[in-house]
């Protein structure tokens, strides 16, 4: 069974006990608390706000409110914020407590409304019903103006709706400059039966007649408030904590019993890969790690197999490059040292014709120089291009009119196939040393009378380059080798007849920095085709 599957479900079988038992220990003491807490909740606000209500209704006036404030918050342990809806400040809990005020929760506030809710009998008719409602907007008037009085003037006042539902003042008290109502008629009435009228055409009439009522007590009643409770961030209520830490005591347990079972299957091949680690940083390449199974610590340890396999062949490249690179400097440079001391030890006489071989072998391993030099550039990523719209057939045209002298030379028809010119956003110097590179060596390659040709087509938005030529050909066995450093399909070829064994290495590397391929196709006796593919450059609006 796979490493993981193994894994997800230990761990799904520790989860879900840990769930379990966690939501029943919660859910258990939770449901208990919430109802608690919630019933309790519900019961203080209703009475913070009934008394509230209460107050302005008997008062007319938020007036002398402090003290019920104080006493409401002692009682329910709330802290209470009590402002109006202009968020004028009116009581709070904390100041009358003698504490600096707390911030507020961020619930939403509770509003209050003082106003009294209008009490109109079922099955009378609109105009009575409007009549009444008219009385009652005067009769709430004169009430709250004695009530706001009363409380001004210190007395203890009560208030008892009648069946309208406009609370009536009582008081034990009456100071003198508190008039009492006495149900004289009130000069605002006319105004108050207009507004009560635009009510007959509406189909919610009772609702439309508490509204008028709202809106023409509102400059008597006591403006509605906003109450605020709790405090920001306050933390809530706890659960038990013996039960949960015996909960999670089990959960580690099997947690704990959990890791153990999966160390023995993950350690061993762990700390196997570990070794071979340390070995293989030591410089023992041939280290490697036993692999059984096909989990993804097997998987693992194949990657690091094949790692080391990498590791180990890219150090037996550099033994290799190293072993040819002074393999091929080693004869040439001891032939020059040769000559020099032959010459200066007077053996061999400085002719002209000596002394140009001597300059064109020494320009040879320049050559050498150079190319690995490129190539190495264009390995790390490093070789700098000029990237610009190049016209491939112009380039192609160059490279035939470069080469062809030395195809002259050797009896090979060099022949272009360029039927229209196709752009590449390219280095054109860089695919000029591909081109000739390529050319070159078809050239060595193509016995006299043989042909040579450049052909360019596009294919889509593609660009494809072709050097195909009429030589021996390429063994099928050798074209994997072809593009590898020094490497000659003619090992008995030397530097006199082919190049240094890195040109189509350059080529390749520079080919794939253009986001390109180079592809090589070979009968033996028939010839060899060399193919570059490249992207196309979008076509301007200004072009041919």
């Amino acid at each position: 069974m796979s490493f993981r599957l193994r894994v997800l479900g230990l761990l799904m079988l520790v989860a879900m006990a840990a769930t379990a038992a966690t939501a029943w220990l919660t859910l258990r003491q939770a449901n208990r608390q919430v109802q608690e807490s919630v019933t309790a909740g519900r019961q203080e606000v209703s009475r913070i706000t009934g008394e509230l209500r209460a107050y302005g209704v008997a008062h007319g006036t938020w007036e002398g409110l402090s003290p019920t404030v104080s006493r409401l918050a002692e009682d329910t342990g709330q802290r209470i914020r009590v402002a109006t809806e202009n968020d004028v400040l009116l009581a709070d809990s904390d100041a009358l407590q003698g504490r600096a005020p707390r911030p507020v929760s961020s619930q939403p506030p509770v509003l209050v409304d003082p106003r009294p809710l209008l009490r109109i009998p079922a099955g009378q008719i609109p105009r009575t019903s409007m009549k009444l409602t008219a009385t009652a907007i005067a009769q709430y008037r004169a009430e709250a103006a004695y009530a706001a009085c009363l409380t001004r003037a210190g007395a203890e006042v009560t208030a008892r709706p009648d069946d309208t539902g406009v609370p009536r003042i009582r008081t034990e008290r009456r100071p003198k400059q508190c008039k009492e109502p006495t149900g004289e008629p009130d000069p605002r009435t006319a105004q108050d039966l207009a507004a009560i009228r635009t009510c007959e055409s509406e189909q919610q009439f009772i609702t439309c007649l508490q509204r008028v009522f709202n809106e023409r007590v509102g400059s008597a009643a006591p403006p509605r408030l906003e109450i605020r409770l709790g405090v920001r961030d306050e933390s809530p209520p706890t659960l038990a904590a013996a039960p949960t830490v015996a909960v999670a005591g089990g959960v580690a347990l099997a947690a704990v019993v959990g890791a153990l079972l999966l160390s023995r299957a993950v350690l061993r091949p762990v700390r196997a890969m570990t070794l071979a680690a340390g070995g293989l940083g030591e410089g023992d390449l041939g280290r490697r790690v036993p692999v059984s199974g096909r989990d993804e610590i097997a998987q693992l340890g194949r990657a690091f197999n094949r790692m080391a396999d990498s590791i180990q062949a890219g150090e037996e490249r550099q033994r290799r490059l190293t072993g040819d690179i002074a393999h091929e400097l080693r004869t040439p440079l001891a032939n020059l040292r040769g000559y020099l001391e032959a010459l200066r030890d007077g053996i061999v006489e400085p002719t002209p014709e000596l002394l140009d071989s001597l300059h064109e072998e020494a320009l040879l391993q320049q050559r050498i120089v150079d190319d690995l030099q490129d190539l190495a550039l264009a390995e790390a990523g490093a070789l700098t291009y000029h990237r610009a719209r190049v016209d491939l057939r112009e380039l192609l045209e160059a490279a035939g009119t470069a080469h062809r002298a030395q195809a002259d030379a050797a009896g090979v028809t060099l022949r272009l196939e360029a039927p229209q010119p196709v752009y590449v956003i390219a280095d054109a110097d860089r695919l000029r040393q591909v081109v000739g590179n390529l050319v070159g060596n078809a050239l060595r390659a193509t016995a006299p009378g043989g042909t040579v040709t450049l052909a360019l087509v596009r294919s889509g938005d593609l660009a494809i380059i072709q050097v195909r030529d009429t030589g021996k050909g390429i063994p099928a066995e050798d074209l994997p080798h072809l593009f590898n450093r020094f490497w000659r399909a003619d090992a008995a070829r030397g530097r006199a007849t082919g190049g240094s064994g890195l040109g189509l290495s350059i080529a390749r590397q520079i080919v794939t920095d253009h986001q390109g391929t180079i592809d090589v196709e070979s009968a033996v006796g028939v010839g060899t085709t060399f193919t570059v593919a490249l992207s196309t450059a979008r076509p301007r609006a200004d072009a041919d």
